[in-house]
Protein backbone atom coordinates (compact mmCIF):
# COMPACT_ATOMS: atom_id res chain seq x y z
CA UNK A 1 0.00 0.00 0.00
CA UNK A 2 1.40 3.43 -0.72
CA UNK A 3 2.01 5.53 2.44
CA UNK A 4 -1.51 7.30 3.07
CA UNK A 5 -1.03 11.31 4.37
CA UNK A 6 -3.61 13.73 6.11
CA UNK A 7 -5.38 16.37 5.59
CA UNK A 8 -7.69 18.92 7.93
CA UNK A 9 -9.70 21.70 6.01
CA UNK A 10 -9.74 24.10 8.61
CA UNK A 11 -10.19 27.87 6.46
CA UNK A 12 -13.10 29.18 5.34
CA UNK A 13 -15.05 32.20 6.95
CA UNK A 14 -17.22 30.08 9.43
CA UNK A 15 -19.95 32.40 8.42
CA UNK A 16 -22.27 30.22 9.85
CA UNK A 17 -20.86 31.25 13.21
CA UNK A 18 -21.44 34.68 12.80
CA UNK A 19 -20.71 37.01 14.84
CA UNK A 20 -18.51 34.46 16.96
CA UNK A 21 -16.25 34.20 13.61
CA UNK A 22 -15.68 37.61 12.50
CA UNK A 23 -12.69 37.88 15.08
CA UNK A 24 -11.64 34.51 15.22
CA UNK A 25 -10.95 31.05 12.94
CA UNK A 26 -14.53 28.58 14.21
CA UNK A 27 -11.53 25.69 14.24
CA UNK A 28 -10.21 27.35 17.17
CA UNK A 29 -13.32 27.41 19.07
CA UNK A 30 -13.51 25.69 22.29
CA UNK A 31 -15.58 22.53 22.10
CA UNK A 32 -16.11 21.46 25.86
CA UNK A 33 -12.43 21.42 27.39
CA UNK A 34 -10.50 21.23 23.91
CA UNK A 35 -9.97 23.52 20.75
CA UNK A 36 -11.86 21.97 17.66
CA UNK A 37 -9.49 21.50 15.69
CA UNK A 38 -8.04 18.66 17.92
CA UNK A 39 -11.05 16.83 16.89
CA UNK A 40 -10.22 16.36 13.24
CA UNK A 41 -6.50 15.76 14.24
CA UNK A 42 -7.03 13.28 16.49
CA UNK A 43 -9.32 11.01 13.74
CA UNK A 44 -6.06 11.22 11.69
CA UNK A 45 -3.63 10.20 13.78
CA UNK A 46 -6.53 7.39 15.08
CA UNK A 47 -5.88 6.77 11.52
CA UNK A 48 -2.00 5.69 11.83
CA UNK A 49 -1.23 9.24 10.39
CA UNK A 50 2.00 11.11 10.97
CA UNK A 51 2.23 13.69 8.05
CA UNK A 52 -0.66 15.94 8.08
CA UNK A 53 -1.28 19.29 6.16
CA UNK A 54 -3.74 21.64 7.52
CA UNK A 55 -5.21 24.32 4.74
CA UNK A 56 -6.13 27.44 6.25
CA UNK A 57 -6.28 31.21 5.50
CA UNK A 58 -2.66 33.12 5.49
CA UNK A 59 -4.25 35.24 8.51
CA UNK A 60 -4.86 32.18 10.73
CA UNK A 61 -1.85 30.38 10.00
CA UNK A 62 0.11 31.57 13.15
CA UNK A 63 -2.78 31.00 15.39
CA UNK A 64 -2.43 27.42 14.64
CA UNK A 65 1.12 27.33 14.62
CA UNK A 66 1.03 28.77 18.53
CA UNK A 67 -1.23 25.81 19.22
CA UNK A 68 0.33 22.94 17.67
CA UNK A 69 3.92 24.19 16.61
CA UNK A 70 4.85 21.62 13.47
CA UNK A 71 3.47 18.50 15.14
CA UNK A 72 6.94 17.23 16.57
CA UNK A 73 5.68 17.53 20.22
CA UNK A 74 2.95 14.64 19.28
CA UNK A 75 5.40 13.14 17.12
CA UNK A 76 3.69 14.04 14.01
CA UNK A 77 4.42 16.69 11.40
CA UNK A 78 2.49 19.30 10.40
CA UNK A 79 2.36 21.07 6.89
CA UNK A 80 0.69 24.40 6.67
CA UNK A 81 -1.05 25.14 3.50
CA UNK A 82 -2.43 28.63 2.96
CA UNK A 83 -5.89 29.15 1.21
CA UNK A 84 -6.34 32.03 -0.46
CA UNK A 85 -10.34 31.87 -1.15
CA UNK A 86 -12.55 29.23 -0.10
CA UNK A 87 -13.40 27.24 -3.11
CA UNK A 88 -14.99 24.12 -2.11
CA UNK A 89 -13.82 20.69 -0.17
CA UNK A 90 -12.02 19.16 -3.55
CA UNK A 91 -9.82 22.13 -3.87
CA UNK A 92 -8.17 20.57 -0.99
CA UNK A 93 -5.96 18.23 -3.89
CA UNK A 94 -5.38 21.08 -6.03
CA UNK A 95 -3.46 23.09 -2.91
CA UNK A 96 -2.17 20.24 -1.38
CA UNK A 97 -0.79 18.74 -4.91
CA UNK A 98 2.75 19.17 -3.85
CA UNK A 99 2.99 17.41 -0.19
CA UNK A 100 0.57 14.07 -1.65
CA UNK A 101 3.34 13.43 -3.94
CA UNK A 102 2.12 10.03 -4.88
CA UNK A 103 1.05 9.44 -1.37
CA UNK A 104 -2.97 8.12 -0.92
CA UNK A 105 -4.65 10.61 1.70
CA UNK A 106 -7.48 11.03 4.17
CA UNK A 107 -8.95 14.37 3.80
CA UNK A 108 -11.36 15.62 7.04
CA UNK A 109 -13.37 18.50 7.58
CA UNK A 110 -12.34 20.67 10.44
CA UNK A 111 -15.28 21.33 11.75
CA UNK A 112 -16.22 17.37 11.41
CA UNK A 113 -16.17 15.17 15.20
CA UNK A 114 -16.45 11.49 15.31
CA UNK A 115 -16.70 9.62 18.30
CA UNK A 116 -17.00 5.82 19.13
CA UNK A 117 -15.76 2.87 20.52
CA UNK A 118 -13.25 1.09 18.30
CA UNK A 119 -13.14 3.78 15.94
CA UNK A 120 -9.86 4.36 15.68
CA UNK A 121 -9.47 0.14 14.43
CA UNK A 122 -12.55 0.94 11.74
CA UNK A 123 -10.85 4.11 10.26
CA UNK A 124 -7.09 1.97 10.15
CA UNK A 125 -9.27 -0.98 8.22
CA UNK A 126 -10.23 1.35 5.48
CA UNK A 127 -6.90 3.06 4.25
CA UNK A 128 -7.56 2.58 0.55
CA UNK A 129 -4.79 1.42 -1.27
CA UNK A 130 -6.82 1.95 -4.91
CA UNK A 131 -10.00 3.84 -5.68
CA UNK A 132 -11.98 5.99 -2.43
CA UNK A 133 -14.10 5.20 0.40
CA UNK A 134 -16.89 7.31 2.18
CA UNK A 135 -19.01 6.77 4.79
CA UNK A 136 -22.73 6.68 4.69
CA UNK A 137 -24.54 8.16 8.55
CA UNK A 138 -28.07 7.90 8.98
CA UNK A 139 -29.55 11.55 9.62
CA UNK A 140 -32.92 13.05 10.13
CA UNK A 141 -32.45 15.90 8.24
CA UNK A 142 -30.07 14.72 4.80
CA UNK A 143 -31.50 17.55 2.85
CA UNK A 144 -28.50 19.37 4.95
CA UNK A 145 -25.56 17.20 3.67
CA UNK A 146 -24.57 15.40 0.97
CA UNK A 147 -26.66 12.07 0.40
CA UNK A 148 -26.18 8.49 -0.85
CA UNK A 149 -28.58 6.27 -2.61
CA UNK A 150 -27.91 2.80 -1.81
CA UNK A 151 -29.39 -0.53 -3.61
CA UNK A 152 -30.09 -3.65 -1.92
CA UNK A 153 -26.50 -4.74 -2.04
CA UNK A 154 -25.08 -1.62 -0.81
CA UNK A 155 -24.00 -0.30 -4.42
CA UNK A 156 -24.27 3.25 -4.69
CA UNK A 157 -27.02 4.75 -7.36
CA UNK A 158 -26.64 7.99 -6.68
CA UNK A 159 -24.94 11.02 -4.57
CA UNK A 160 -26.29 14.36 -4.39
CA UNK A 161 -25.40 17.88 -2.89
CA UNK A 162 -28.04 19.11 0.02
CA UNK A 163 -31.09 17.90 -2.07
CA UNK A 164 -34.36 19.37 -1.84
CA UNK A 165 -36.07 16.18 -1.73
CA UNK A 166 -33.23 13.64 -0.47
CA UNK A 167 -33.34 9.73 -1.80
CA UNK A 168 -32.07 8.53 1.63
CA UNK A 169 -31.63 9.22 4.92
CA UNK A 170 -28.01 8.42 4.43
CA UNK A 171 -25.52 11.73 4.73
CA UNK A 172 -22.04 11.74 3.69
CA UNK A 173 -20.15 12.89 6.95
CA UNK A 174 -16.55 15.04 6.24
CA UNK A 175 -14.40 12.22 6.00
CA UNK A 176 -12.54 10.80 2.63
CA UNK A 177 -10.28 8.27 1.73
CA UNK A 178 -8.69 8.59 -1.39
CA UNK A 179 -5.77 6.80 -3.82
CA UNK A 180 -3.07 9.25 -5.26
CA UNK A 181 -5.38 9.71 -8.04
CA UNK A 182 -7.66 12.48 -6.29
CA UNK A 183 -5.23 15.07 -7.13
CA UNK A 184 -5.14 14.29 -11.07
CA UNK A 185 -8.85 14.09 -10.69
CA UNK A 186 -8.94 17.24 -8.58
CA UNK A 187 -7.07 19.38 -11.38
CA UNK A 188 -9.63 18.44 -14.14
CA UNK A 189 -12.36 19.48 -11.89
CA UNK A 190 -14.82 21.97 -13.22
CA UNK A 191 -15.78 25.16 -11.06
CA UNK A 192 -19.60 24.58 -9.94
CA UNK A 193 -22.63 27.21 -10.08
CA UNK A 194 -21.34 28.59 -7.03
CA UNK A 195 -18.19 28.78 -8.07
CA UNK A 196 -16.78 25.85 -5.90
CA UNK A 197 -14.69 22.46 -6.99
CA UNK A 198 -17.42 20.18 -5.56
CA UNK A 199 -16.50 17.00 -3.26
CA UNK A 200 -19.30 15.37 -5.27
CA UNK A 201 -17.83 16.00 -8.58
CA UNK A 202 -14.37 14.29 -7.39
CA UNK A 203 -16.59 11.16 -5.70
CA UNK A 204 -18.97 10.95 -8.79
CA UNK A 205 -15.11 10.67 -10.68
CA UNK A 206 -14.17 7.87 -8.79
CA UNK A 207 -17.50 6.37 -8.88
CA UNK A 208 -18.08 6.81 -12.73
CA UNK A 209 -14.87 4.58 -12.51
CA UNK A 210 -16.37 1.96 -10.54
CA UNK A 211 -13.45 3.00 -7.52
CA UNK A 212 -15.96 4.26 -5.06
CA UNK A 213 -17.00 2.52 -1.90
CA UNK A 214 -19.09 3.05 1.22
CA UNK A 215 -19.27 1.81 4.50
CA UNK A 216 -21.72 2.93 6.91
CA UNK A 217 -21.18 3.85 10.30
CA UNK A 218 -21.57 1.56 12.79
CA UNK A 219 -24.22 1.93 15.25
CA UNK A 220 -22.95 3.58 18.52
CA UNK A 221 -20.40 5.81 16.43
CA UNK A 222 -21.35 9.56 17.23
CA UNK A 223 -20.64 12.29 14.41
CA UNK A 224 -21.19 15.69 14.58
CA UNK A 225 -20.78 18.66 12.74
CA UNK A 226 -19.95 21.66 14.47
CA UNK A 227 -20.32 24.32 12.29
CA UNK A 228 -23.64 26.23 13.56
CA UNK A 229 -23.98 27.70 16.82
CA UNK A 230 -26.32 24.78 17.79
CA UNK A 231 -24.47 22.01 16.80
CA UNK A 232 -21.31 23.19 18.43
CA UNK A 233 -22.51 23.40 21.91
CA UNK A 234 -24.41 19.85 21.19
CA UNK A 235 -20.80 18.74 20.38
CA UNK A 236 -19.62 20.40 24.11
CA UNK A 237 -22.36 18.73 25.80
CA UNK A 238 -22.00 15.56 24.25
CA UNK A 239 -18.23 15.42 25.37
CA UNK A 240 -18.91 16.89 28.85
CA UNK A 241 -21.45 14.27 29.24
CA UNK A 242 -19.21 11.71 28.43
CA UNK A 243 -15.92 12.59 29.84
CA UNK A 244 -17.95 13.02 33.05
CA UNK A 245 -19.41 9.99 33.05
CA UNK A 246 -16.79 7.62 32.21
CA UNK A 247 -13.63 9.92 33.54
CA UNK A 248 -11.98 9.29 30.21
CA UNK A 249 -10.94 12.38 27.83
CA UNK A 250 -12.23 12.03 24.27
CA UNK A 251 -9.84 12.65 20.85
CA UNK A 252 -6.76 14.07 23.08
CA UNK A 253 -3.87 14.44 20.60
CA UNK A 254 -1.48 13.90 22.89
CA UNK A 255 -2.84 10.44 24.61
CA UNK A 256 -2.77 9.06 20.76
CA UNK A 257 0.65 9.76 20.27
CA UNK A 258 1.68 8.50 23.67
CA UNK A 259 -0.54 5.17 23.06
CA UNK A 260 0.80 4.55 19.79
CA UNK A 261 4.36 5.08 20.90
CA UNK A 262 5.29 8.18 19.12
CA UNK A 263 6.17 10.48 22.13
CA UNK A 264 7.64 8.75 25.34
CA UNK A 265 6.63 9.33 29.50
CA UNK A 266 8.83 11.98 29.51
CA UNK A 267 7.69 13.58 26.48
CA UNK A 268 4.02 13.39 27.93
CA UNK A 269 4.98 14.41 31.26
CA UNK A 270 6.49 17.57 30.09
CA UNK A 271 3.05 18.46 27.95
CA UNK A 272 1.22 17.96 31.24
CA UNK A 273 3.26 20.12 33.17
CA UNK A 274 3.11 22.90 30.49
CA UNK A 275 -1.02 22.43 31.61
CA UNK A 276 -0.64 21.68 35.49
CA UNK A 277 -3.42 23.62 36.58
CA UNK A 278 -5.91 22.90 34.10
CA UNK A 279 -8.47 19.13 33.81
CA UNK A 280 -6.47 18.78 30.57
CA UNK A 281 -3.32 19.06 31.95
CA UNK A 282 -3.89 16.71 35.17
CA UNK A 283 -5.45 14.24 32.89
CA UNK A 284 -2.23 14.32 31.17
CA UNK A 285 -0.40 13.92 34.06
CA UNK A 286 -2.30 11.05 34.95
CA UNK A 287 -1.61 8.90 31.97
CA UNK A 288 1.82 9.60 32.69
CA UNK A 289 2.11 8.30 36.17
Amino acid sequence: MNKTKGIIMAGGTGSRLFPITKAINKHLLPVYDKPMIYYPLSTLMLCGLREIALITNAEDKHHFQELLGDGTDIGIQITYVNQPKASGIAEAYRLCADFLGASNSVLILGDNIFIGHGFGELLSENLVDSGALIFGCPVQDPENYGVIELDSKQNIISIEEKPIQPRSKLAIPGLYFFDNQAVDFATNLKYSSRNELEIIDLLNLYRNNNKLRVRIVPRGTGWLDAGNVESLFAASDFVKTLQTRQGLSLNVPEEIAFNKGWINFGQLERLANGMSNTGYGKYLKSLSN
